[in-house]
């Protein structure tokens, strides 16, 4: 299984320079940044972060990044429960707090009018997305990007169409896991799904690596981000 007693694998990867087109927003108990796509649309996407955080400049970028392909983006904060122990990789939950998830979603209903909602997660973040695709009908489609799981973990249940990537060479996550999900998925799921592995690539390089990363590594960091919003167009 996953070491989770091992270091935050989010900790590898760069920082990136970036301070956002969006804006910080009041959810009722929680903060959020929401950036907002150039023309009116009733489509959004949650983003959530890895467990540094929704103020990380990738986390926004990605965000924003969503936005400018015609979604209302919002990366939101957690409480501890959520987020668990930087320092030590030690969460206390993987499962999203349901009255954060309800709270977002009420809000991207009621003030901003979107109807077509979709979910992405990065590493924490990830998982995340793996509970609430079980939980929330109204979540059309997921992005697991990298989130951590283990042996006895079984997300067969999933309510929509998902899309998980890995990376080969990714040091907190054993392929025979990758491949033990997918064979779990397809034996049990009702959904569309795909498990795709990025050949040379290590953990968090879809939002942790920046744009003059070496260029062995540049194609595969453009897949992943063109894939996960492909998948999204897809299905919302």
């Amino acid at each position: 299984m996953a070491n989770e007693s091992r270091p935050c694998p989010c900790g590898v990867g760069d920082r990136f320079d970036y301070e956002g087109c969006g804006q910080e927003v009041q959810v009722e108990h929680i903060k959020a940044y929401v950036c907002k796509a150039p023309a009116s649309t009733d489509k959004a996407v949650v983003v959530i972060h890895d467990i540094f955080g929704w103020q990380l400049p990738n986390t926004r970028y990605m965000a924003d990044m969503l936005a400018a392909n015609g979604y209302m983006a919002p990366s939101h904060s957690t409480p501890e429960r959520w987020a668990g122990q930087a320092a030590g990789w030690q969460p206390r939950s993987t499962e999203a707090g349901p009255r954060e998830a309800d709270a977002v979603l009420k809000y991207l209903k009621e003030q901003c009018g979107a109807k077509k909602l979709g979910v992405v997660g990065f590493c924490w973040g990830g998982i995340a997305v793996h509970h609430l695709m079980m939980t929330y009908p109204e979540l059309k489609a997921g992005v697991s990007l990298y989130g951590l799981i283990k042996d006895s973990d079984d997300i067969s249940n999933l309510l929509n169409p998902t899309f998980f990537i890995f990376a080969e060479k990714d040091d907190f996550i054993p392929l025979h896991q990758v491949t033990l999900l997918e064979q779990k998925l397809k034996k049990n799921c009702k959904v569309d799904f795909e498990v795709k592995i990025y050949p040379g690539q290590t953990h968090g390089f879809v939002h942790r690596r920046g744009e003059d990363t070496s260029p062995q590594d540049k194609p595969y960091i453009e897949e992943g981000r063109t894939d996960m919003i492909n998948w999204l167009n897809k299905y919302i």
